[in-house]
């Protein structure tokens, strides 16, 4: 059985992008909320900070759609080459 390559590129990017976007919109609510979630992410993706308001939560939500696309893709491609159908 192979993967769908699109298939797991969407979700992943819906995934990953709106874990980033749902702690970043509590993290505004609740500033004690996902701190070291986030400050992960700050550290991975350039020009996102943690505390930048709901600017920083969609940059960092469309760095999250963009990596979680790219990682499915990488997945998808390595499962169906060993899958090797």
């Amino acid at each position: 059985m192979r993967l769908s390559v699109k298939g797991l590129a969407a979700a992943s990017a819906i995934v990953w992008g709106g874990a980033i976007l749902l702690t970043g919109i509590a993290h505004l609510v609740w500033p004690d909320y996902g701190t070291a979630f986030l400050d992960l992410a700050a550290s991975i993706y350039p020009g996102y900070e943690t505390d930048s308001g709901i600017g920083g939560v969609i940059t960092g939500s469309v760095y999250g759609l963009f990596d979680g696309a790219v990682c499915g893709v990488i997945f998808a491609w390595i499962y169906n080459l060993f899958a090797g159908q």
